[in-house]
């Protein structure tokens, strides 16, 4: 796993929403590590929330996490619909009975690293 990016500019620090939603999520869990690099990926045709962002992460066969939260996620769609290079990384897990607490931050990348 690569350093985190000091001149990277955090855009979000969250939670991941969903997560009791993402079947599978329990198994898959002991593979994700903190600092890991998450993929954001923009759900535009969400007929719950226009802003709609998927966290996934960045293995060859990506595993949906959940998405960032309604109410907190209009800037970063924003941003991604726009191009701009982004991704998340994984800051810490914890379950709470069934629920997986994953927090996470959004960074904006150094033009360099898009």
């Amino acid at each position: 796993m690569a350093a985190p990016d000091s001149s990277a500019l955090v855009l979000l620090e969250c939670l991941v929403a969903g997560t009791t939603h993402r079947s599978g999520l329990s198994e898959y869990e002991p593979h994700l590590q903190l600092g890991q690099r998450l993929v954001l990926t923009r759900e535009a045709d969400s007929t719950y929330d226009d802003w709609a962002v998927r966290v996934l992460t960045a293995d060859p066969e990506p595993f949906w996490l959940g998405y960032l939260p309604e109410g907190r996620n209009e800037t970063v769609a924003r941003l991604l619909d726009a191009g701009f290079p982004l991704e998340a990384r994984l800051n810490h897990k914890a379950w709470e009975d069934e629920w997986l607490h994953l927090e996470i931050e959004v960074v904006l990348l150094a033009s360099n690293q898009s």
